[in-house]
């Protein structure tokens, strides 16, 4: 019997992951390798300021930052051109 790479790893989140459209994998990956650093945080004992430091709503708002919004989204889809928002 031959394994798939999911069955390879038996890992729940790698299986559903692996099922996912292209762009929704491609956006996967970024929020994965964010939930691997805090998952080893939590594996080494630390407590979030140690990971984050102080600012953690700034270490927050850092993650998001150039993220577009759903408004972004809409302003496009009604002028037509993408990265259109805010000119």
């Amino acid at each position: 019997m031959t394994l798939t790479p999911c069955q390879a790893l038996n890992s729940e989140t790698s299986c559903w992951a692996e099922a996912l459209p292209d762009d929704y994998r491609a956006a996967w990956e970024p929020i994965k390798g964010r939930l691997d650093f805090f998952e080893g945080g939590v594996a080494a004992g630390k407590g979030i300021l140690e990971m984050v430091g102080d600012g953690v709503a700034a270490f927050r708002d850092d993650l998001v930052k150039d993220s577009r919004t759903y408004a972004d989204v809409y302003q496009e889809s009604i002028s037509g051109e993408p990265g259109t928002t805010g000119k």
